[in-house]
Order: structure tokens, then C-alpha cells, then sequence
């Protein structure tokens, strides 16, 4: 299998086989990331991708699911991501689930149609590293879409049906508009129809531009607890029926179904944390952290 430098990979879904399409990520510029930094984005060759699919078709022949990476290769056009759907069902004909990552901004260069054709081929669920509804946050961190963007591209979704997921960070605004990034991400998110809600906090890795900012005095981090605080005022916003996950730069484990029926009692363990919590421990939790 040809795989190029580390690979991430969405945990929550099955997460073998997985087939490099793409390497690095067409954006590669918001201020809190370093994933893909010296990965120039680019399509893997066809070759390298039916080689990699010819071993899974020895190794797995029954696969029904599989996961693509790198960063974000729902990028690719329909012209060239229809060809390789067909060659994967071509190889491991008994494939369901095709499991892609993708920006908001990735949705614009195909319609309707064209996602319907690709969730024919298998494309069943992708990932979108929403980040922030609020106009303002988006602009700060250099998302490179807004609010409207993402009910335009999760509504071609909604009507193709694919399914997809949303993820919230936490802590990008800093302290001075850490308010408005939770209210009006909720807002956005709860008119769009995600099957799962993620919600991280950031972490500030050294080389990000966040970091840099925060040290010459230009952008203010959130505490421990003022990130809890930000977290409960986006849950007590959020009106989306789906699935709800903290992932793991989130202090606390807080994952499940139906979202709508424990919304009391995840504000009730997030309000416990707040007037409870150990900074300590919460500090050497972050510190610990090495990577999105």
C-alpha cells in the first residue's frame, strides 16, 4: 500500500482498509493546523491507486467498507473521483460504505447530480471540518468559506443523500469573541441536518500561526474552563437532532445518539466541570496533546 507521510484517519469510522487518493489538502492554510504544513496537495497517480487496490482486492477481497484519504480528497472534481469509486467497486465488488473527508468549500464544484451519482458508486458519508458558524471566526482563522457557504453545501448533501458530519472547535475565536463563535455556530448547525456533531478544542501546536499570534499578544487562548464555558453555550444552542461526540482534545467524553434527549444532562456534567473541575489535571491533559 502507497501511503504518504503520517496518516490520519477518522477514528469513529472503520478504519481499515484505507486508499491514499490524494496527499496534503487543498486549503492547507487555516491558522490553527499543521497536519499537512509540507504535503503539497495533489491526486495520486491512477496507477499507484489500482496497485493499492489490486493488494486489497488479494488481502480483503469481502471488504464493504473503506475509508479515503488524505486531508481532504472530496475536493476532486466528479470527473475525477467518479473513475476511481468505479474502480474500487470494480476491485472489492462486495463495497457498501465509501468514507470520505472533505471542506465545505469541496462541495461547490459538484451539483446535485453529480452527488447523487457518486453516492450510487458507494459514497455514503463524509466529514466536514466546519470549524465555526459565525462569520467573523471564519474570517480569523482563515477558514476560507462563511456561514451562508455552509447551509448552501450541506443543504446539496441534505438533497443528494449523503450523509455527513460537523465538527466545532472550540477555543479558535480566543476570549474576545469565544461568545459569538459558540451562539452563532449552533445557529448555523442546527438548520443543517448532520448525522454527527464533533466538537474539539483547540490546542495550540508550535509552527501554527495561532501560536505565534497568541505570543505577540494578538490572539487571547481560552482557559480550561472558559473552553468548557464556550462548549456548554454551544450545546445549549444547538437544536440538531444527530448523533453527539467530544473528541479527544475535549477534556471530557461526552458521545452518544439522540443528542436532543441528553442535551439537560450534558450541560449538567459540563456545568459539574466547570465549578469542579482540576485545572491542574485539565492543563497537563492539553499538554499532553500532540496533534488535532
Amino acid at each position: 500500500m502507497h501511503f504518504t507521510g503520517t496518516v490520519y484517519r477518522n477514528p469513529y469510522w472503520p478504519t481499515w482498509p484505507l486508499l491514499e487518493i490524494t496527499q496534503g489538502c487543498t486549503h492547507n492554510s487555516c491558522k490553527f493546523c499543521t497536519m499537512y504544513k509540507e504535503v503539497p496537495f495533489r491526486l495520486s497517480p491512477m496507477s499507484l491507486i489500482e496497485e493499492d487496490l489490486k493488494e486489497l482486492s488479494e488481502s480483503d477481497p469481502d471488504a464493504r467498507t473503506i475509508q479515503l484519504l488524505s486531508a481532504n480528497p472530496f475536493a476532486l472534481s466528479y470527473d475525477k473521483m467518479a473513475p476511481i469509486l468505479e474502480m474500487i467497486n470494480r476491485y472489492l465488488p462486495k463495497m457498501e460504505y465509501i468514507y470520505a473527508a472533505g471542506r465545505v468549500s469541496d462541495v461547490r464544484n459538484k451539483s446535485v447530480e453529480e452527488l447523487k451519482k457518486l453516492k450510487e458508486l458507494g459514497l455514503r458519508e463524509i466529514t466536514l471540518g466546519v470549524e465555526s458558524g459565525d462569520d467573523w471566526t471564519l474570517d480569523r482563522i482563515n477558514k476560507g468559506y462563511h456561514s451562508l457557504d455552509i447551509l448552501k453545501e450541506c443543504h446539496k448533501l441534505e438533497e443528494a443523500g449523503i450523509e455527513y458530519w460537523m465538527t466545532f472547535l472550540g477555543g479558535v475565536a480566543g476570549r474576545e469573541h469565544s461568545k459569538e463563535h459558540a451562539i452563532n455556530s449552533a445557529k448555523i448547525f442546527s438548520q443543517c441536518k448532520p448525522l454527527l456533531v464533533g466538537t474539539s478544542s483547540l490546542t495550540l501546536f508550535p509552527g501554527t500561526p495561532l501560536l505565534e499570534e497568541a505570543e505577540r499578544g494578538e490572539f487571547t487562548p481560552l482557559t480550561e474552563k472558559e473552553l468548557l464555558v464556550e462548549l456548554k453555550t454551544f450545546v445549549e444552542n444547538l437544536e440538531c437532532d444527530c448523533v453527539f461526540n467530544t473528541h479527544h482534545t475535549v477534556l471530557v467524553n461526552l458521545s452518544g445518539p439522540d443528542f436532543l434527549s441528553q442535551k439537560a444532562s450534558i450541560v449538567n456534567t459540563l456545568d459539574y466541570l466547570i465549578k469542579h473541575g482540576d485545572d491542574g489535571r485539565m492543563q497537563s491533559f492539553r499538554k499532553s496533546k500532540r496533534s488535532l
